[in-house]
């Protein structure tokens, strides 16, 4: 596996996150969109644990690149966001467009909205066994709101809302995600996990040397920060090392805060609660066709980076445990999503497709350790495991 005692992302020279202004010189084709919000994810990893995309939607032509890192719980370098923030981040981001969507189909003025979210995880078992297993809880969703709806009306926009969202697709049944493996670049079969049933895609090559991030240096900045470091403590439960362990028994804790900024952009501020984390800042636009100002990534590229980037923690951490050779990994994923029932204004509940994900391994290891590698990549992946589970988002109301 890749090690660097240096912090790549930092090293690069570019800004971590930002738009990419040159997508159409990347030959590189988005997927087709099924059934209007499809994305598709260029993921590699950097180091064991940093990794960067570039993630195109199939509906607006947007590009961005985004980076994932992890905190002292993994050894990473805390640079970026863990994975488990990118979905929090997209998911209340898709809560906060269809409750604002829904309610002005309503006439429902709303004068202050606040979301508070939180997402929970488990992971237990052994690596080293081949028992491990990630897993996914249902959801928290505090709404703290100003508006002139009664307790019955906020109740069944609140309701309806929740259903609207994109990734309503993904909760409301189990969905078994889809994959190709391919290995020194060569594809071949896969192992326990269900297959694509179709060639894996064309690994492109490197096209991250190619992105263009433009001049305006100073949204780059903005886009998603990192706000309070988290202090590396040792012998703590979820402090420094602990998610290596080969044997587990825990639960994961993910909270984010929603609030509109003046300039109607949302602004989630994300903690990582269990494990010890550091606190990130995000924002989050939609397209003008939903009524945002293409300022930020929206719900769904978050949403579709946060799978990726989980997925690939995994491959590494999988890798690390059992101290087998993996010197690259990458992945080429696609996700797709129906448009908001509210903020695309079709009156339906969310629809998802399985993930589909083309996963392309350089090992010196034979073909076996690749198809475990995979396999135990799904099983400990937190996010398949939330698509693989029916899951239900609870909601609080707390009037301000």
């Amino acid at each position: 596996m890749t090690s660097s005692e240096q912090d790549l992302l930092l090293a690069s020279g570019l800004p971590i996150f930002f738009e990419i202004d040159n997508f159409d010189e990347l030959d590189l084709s988005p997927t087709d969109n099924r059934h209007g919000q499809s994305v598709r994810v260029w993921a590699r990893s950097l180091s064991v644990m940093q990794k960067e995309a570039i993630v195109a939607s199939a509906r607006s032509g947007k590009a961005w690149r985004l980076a994932s890192d992890e905190g002292p719980y993994l050894d990473g370098f805390d640079s970026a966001p863990c994975p488990l923030s990118f979905l929090t981040t997209g998911m209340v981001s898709s809560y906060f467009n269809e409750i604002q969507a829904l309610a002005r189909q309503r006439d429902i003025n709303i004068r202050n909205l606040v979301l508070i979210q939180d997402n929970y995880y488990t992971m237990q078992g052994s690596a080293l066994r081949g028992t491990m297993i990630g897993g996914a809880l249902p959801v928290d969703l505090e709404v703290q709101i100003d508006c002139d709806a009664d307790d019955a009306g906020l109740n069944e926009l609140l309701v309806h809302a929740v259903h609207a969202s994109p990734l309503n697709g993904l909760m409301r049944k189990a969905h078994e995600s889809l994959f190709t493996l391919t290995m020194n670049g060569s594809e071949i079969g896969v192992g326990e996990v269900a297959s694509i049933n179709a060639p894996a895609e064309k690994d492109p090559g490197d096209r991250f040397a190619l992105i263009s991030a433009g001049d305006d240096t100073g949204r780059h900045d903005e886009l998603i920060s990192r706000i309070d470091k988290v202090a590396v403590q040792e012998g703590v439960a979820g402090g420094a090392g602990t998610s290596l362990q080969a044997t587990q028994s825990r639960q994961l804790h993910v909270r984010a805060r929603c609030r509109l900024r003046e300039d109607g952009v949302k602004e989630i501020t994300q903690d990582l609660l269990s494990p010890l984390g550091s606190r990130f800042r995000f924002l989050s636009d939609e397209t003008d066709e939903f009524g945002g100002q293409d300022a930020a990534p929206d719900a769904v590229t978050y949403m579709s980076a946060g799978i990726a980037f989980c997925f690939m923690t995994q491959l590494g951490r999988y890798a690390k445990i059992v101290k087998k050779n993996l010197d690259e990994y990458k992945v080429i994923q696609d996700t797709h999503f129906s448009i908001g029932g509210a903020s695309g204004r079709t009156g339906q509940p969310g629809v998802a497709d399985p993930v589909e994900t083309h996963t392309y391994l350089d090992t010196s290891e034979e073909a076996e350790f690749a198809r475990k590698v995979l396999d135990m990549g799904e099983r400990t992946c937190f996010l398949h495991a939330f698509c693989r589970t029916e899951l239900k988002t609870k909601i609080k109301i707390r009037r301000i």
